[in-house]
């Protein structure tokens, strides 16, 4: 934003500027500023598609009334496919844009939720790609990338944001709210996880806006706390352009102020947030008590002016101001759910649902030889539950028993036999017949149960990650009678352990939240029309986690009440690993060249001829992989790549995820090759400071979930620090502006 575009900032009264501080902002009429609401959802916010929220209106019939609607993050997470992120997050950036320009919508949308899910009890983890750091900085790339119109396009189509910076994950467990919740993390735990995805998106990914968190991290408010907002995110990562800003959550900016307990004063709040770097309030804590923030010395005038300057440049980079000539003015509703953008939702679904039991090749039921099928369940019709939370207006959603009955009407021979019976609210036994009898009539079950956002959501996270009791009673009943019996288990992860030994259970899906096409994509997975390739993107826990652990321990490692967080460091046995998901054929894979010996390389010697101006982008070698389909039927597959070995500071990570590529319709017979590309910082550890170090030491590449194929190679030498990280302030953990004057400038 040069110097004519700022003028009308400039050229605003201070009341006029106070009262564009929160996101709903009344404009400048005088000066021709409109007013412009900053608050959109999409990705699950959009990444769900264009979603409710206060600055997105869905007309009640007719054009926009509705836009695509795509499975939550956590199944597109497991279809790990990068391509099919980049294509989803663009249509949602062109049904954005299509209702912008009829006046509908901002340009800005409060998406991704990019937080690492790593406790199974956390009621938004459905709204996240999975638990691992890797996987999430690739998903999110290309996320941006679709949403904003590549790495740095001279107009932005929409502008991501993500959130919730940081080390956010809990909403409300035994006492433990997210509005005042501290989260203790060690600042070694704190680099290598919790901070990674959003290193991703600023220093790398060009984000357009970043979310504060409600929670405070080692003593300090999210929203107020400019060791991680200027320090880290603004200075350490580069992210420095005047069209990139920081929103609270919502009514955040408050909570440092009750129950944070941090400020002495709501003018002090206010000052300290808006020091630290956070830009726009979610909220009205701004326009309420800046004014007196302002006249009491708290914070001056010039600060006020960045970030209404960062704020308003972002829109200038969206074109908002150029007129109906701009580019991305020409998208109309004839652009929002168009044929391809709704076969893409059904792909989605698709890639990322996962089968996880398969006995005796049940699965793909042969349709010749039924005559009647059993569709069982409180999922069996479910429309808005495929949809998690954050959802807008689909202009359809097809239940199972939609696609089921579809499928009779297609095929002419099918008999569909539907009974829902007891539902989380109502788990009594008064409904049990419906679906005894149904499945007594039919030749194949399928039930389709689990847990829905009445169970787990933002506000409410879980205590137990069991199956409930009158589910297994009633799976139990209807799967004894002798026939083929699938279960599907929808919404998040729930311990398989009742159902992976039963005999009387032929088959496990998982199918999470699938979006509009769930039932279509459930059908045709498990009738071949589509084959599954889906991999778990969190670790399947035995129930008695939950007893191990507190949601409240931020720590990953193994210790003392803590068996360890993520496949990464988990020292138990998993129901289910992480990167886990079965196949119709069968798969093998071999490195499609490998050194007679062990390899070994000088760590002195990697880094020449890199031009990366971070250390830990420099490449470091590209593994190829052959991937041969051994079996009958063509299928997708994950090629997923994991370090390990014994190098830099124990305890040593089990294995950590370093690269992945889906491959498409490899066909029966025949290979194809992915290619895993390593960096330096996919071999590199984080020290107990929190700088990342090349290390010497054996190290391992494992392929695929069990693993298949390993490569040995040795790093020798010194180590070489990657990044140095910045240090916190002294007795950060414990600061509190309470206890510190209020004279003190240093400490801003």
């Amino acid at each position: 934003m040069g110097l004519s575009s700022c003028a009308p900032i400039f050229a605003m009264t201070l009341e006029e500027k106070i009262n564009n501080t929160g996101s709903t902002s009344p404009g400048v009429p005088r000066l021709g500023l409109p007013a412009y609401q900053w608050w959109q959802e999409g990705i699950v916010h959009p990444l769900h598609g264009v979603a409710s929220s206060p600055g997105v209106n869905f007309s009640s019939s007719g054009n926009y009334s509705y836009a695509t609607s795509f499975p939550q993050p956590i199944i597109m997470g497991a279809a790990f496919d990068d391509a099919l992120i980049e294509a989803v997050a663009t249509v949602v950036s062109t049904e954005g844009r299509a209702f912008n320009n009829a006046n509908r919508s901002g340009l800005d949308f409060w998406t991704p939720n990019i937080n690492p899910y790593k406790d199974p009890r956390w009621g938004r983890g459905q709204e996240t790609p999975g638990e691992d750091p890797f996987h999430l900085k690739s998903y999110v790339n290309s996320l941006i990338h679709g949403l904003q119109g590549g790495q740095d396009p001279a107009i932005k189509k929409v502008i991501a944001t993500c959130k919730h910076f940081a080390a956010y994950d809990l909403e409300s467990w035994e006492g433990n709210y997210r509005y005042q919740f501290n989260a203790i993390v060690p600042t070694q735990d704190l680099v290598e996880y919790y901070l990674q995805p959003f290193q991703q998106c600023a220093r790398d990914s060009n984000v357009g806006a970043a979310m504060c968190s409600y929670n405070a991290v080692n003593g300090v408010p999210s929203c107020a706390n400019d060791y991680l907002l200027q320090t880290i995110l603004r200075e350490h990562w580069g992210w420095t352009n005047d069209n990139q800003w920081i929103t609270s959550d919502c009514d955040a900016i408050q909570n440092i102020f009750m129950p944070h307990e941090y400020t002495q004063s709501r003018e002090q709040t206010v000052a300290d947030a808006l020091i630290a770097g956070t830009d726009v309030n979610c909220g009205e804590y701004y326009q309420q008590h800046l004014p007196a923030a302002i006249s009491q010395g708290l914070v001056n005038e010039t600060t006020l002016d960045q970030a209404l300057i960062r704020q308003y440049s972002s829109l200038v980079k969206l074109g908002y101001f150029d007129g109906p000539s701009a580019m991305y003015r020409d998208l109309s509703w004839a652009d929002v759910a168009t044929p391809a953008s709704l076969q893409l939702a059904y792909t989605a679904a698709v890639e990322g649902i996962t089968l996880l039991k398969n006995d005796k090749q049940t699965l793909p039921l042969d349709i010749a030889s039924i005559s009647s099928i059993a569709i069982l369940g409180d999922w069996a019709n479910a429309t808005t539950q495929m949809q998690g939370n954050y959802y807008g207006i689909a202009p359809y959603l097809h239940s199972p028993l939609f696609a089921a009955q579809e499928l009779k009407n297609s095929t002419g021979n099918i008999t569909v036999n539907y009974g829902s019976g007891p539902t989380q609210g109502n788990p009594t036994t008064d409904s049990w017949n419906i679906p005894l009898t149904a499945a007594m009539e039919s030749d194949i079950i399928v039930y389709l149960g689990g847990i829905d956002v009445s169970v787990e959501s933002e506000g409410m996270d879980r205590y137990s990650i069991n199956w409930q009791g009158f589910q297994i009673d009633l799976i139990n009943q209807v799967c004894a009678m002798g026939k083929p019996c699938i279960l599907v288990s929808m919404g998040d992860q729930l311990d398989q352990t009742p159902f992976i030994n039963n005999p009387n259970i032929s088959a496990i899906l998982w199918g999470g939240y699938p979006g509009m096409s769930g039932g279509d994509a459930i059908i045709s997975l498990l009738t071949g029309r589509e084959t599954p390739a889906g991999r778990l993107p969190v670790t399947q826990y035995p129930t008695d986690y939950v007893n191990q652990v507190a949601m409240t321990n931020m720590t990953l490692r193994p210790g003392e009440d803590n068996p360890g967080r993520t496949y990464i460091w988990y020292n138990g046995s998993a129901v289910y690993p992480f990167g886990y998901g079965l196949h119709y054929t069968n798969f093998t894979t071999k490195f499609a060249s490998t050194d007679s010996t062990t390899a070994s390389y000088d760590i002195s010697s990697l880094l020449h001829g890199c031009s990366e101006a971070y250390l830990d982008l420099c490449p470091f070698k590209t593994f190829p992989i052959t991937v041969t389909n051994t079996g009958q039927t063509m299928s997708d597959f994950v090629t997923l790549g994991f370090i390990a070995g014994q190098h830099g500071p124990r305890p040593y990570p089990n294995k950590q995820l370093v690269a992945y590529e889906r491959l498409h319709n490899v066909t029966a017979g025949s290979s194809q090759v992915a290619n895993l590309p390593l960096t330096l910082g996919s071999l590199a550890r984080v020290d107990d400071q929190g700088n990342t170090v090349l290390y010497p030491g054996d190290y391992a590449i494992l392929v695929d979930v069990p693993t298949q194929s390993v490569l040995n190679f040795t790093l020798t030498g010194s180590p070489m620090t990657l990044d140095a990280w910045p240090q916190p302030p002294a007795n950060n953990a414990t600061m509190n502006r309470k206890s510190k004057s209020m004279d003190d400038q240093s400490w801003f």
